[in-house]
């Protein structure tokens, strides 16, 4: 993952404000926005997956990393909530 991937991988992870644990999985945007290649390049590596937007999310679409996604988004001493990444 490259910086700006993890930078939006912990944003999606609630892992921002110093938080010691994930508190959520899931980041919305569509294309055209800035951050959308990002979230492409990481379902292309196997680190998210997308969602085709709906009326929910405005239309654009929802992403959520997968749990190589999401550790490799971890700083030390961080942990990911098992409701949302079970053992």
């Amino acid at each position: 993952m490259t910086p700006d991937q993890i930078e939006l991988a912990r944003h999606a992870l609630g892992l921002t404000n110093g938080r010691r644990r994930s508190y959520r999985n899931h980041f919305v945007t569509g294309e055209g926005s800035h951050d959308y290649a990002a979230w492409q390049a990481m379902v292309a590596a196997g680190e998210a997956t997308r969602t085709k937007g709906n009326a929910i999310t405005g239309g654009d679409d929802l992403f959520r990393l997968t749990k190589i996604g999401a550790v490799a988004a971890l700083k030390r001493g961080e942990t990911l909530d098992p409701e949302d990444f079970p053992p």
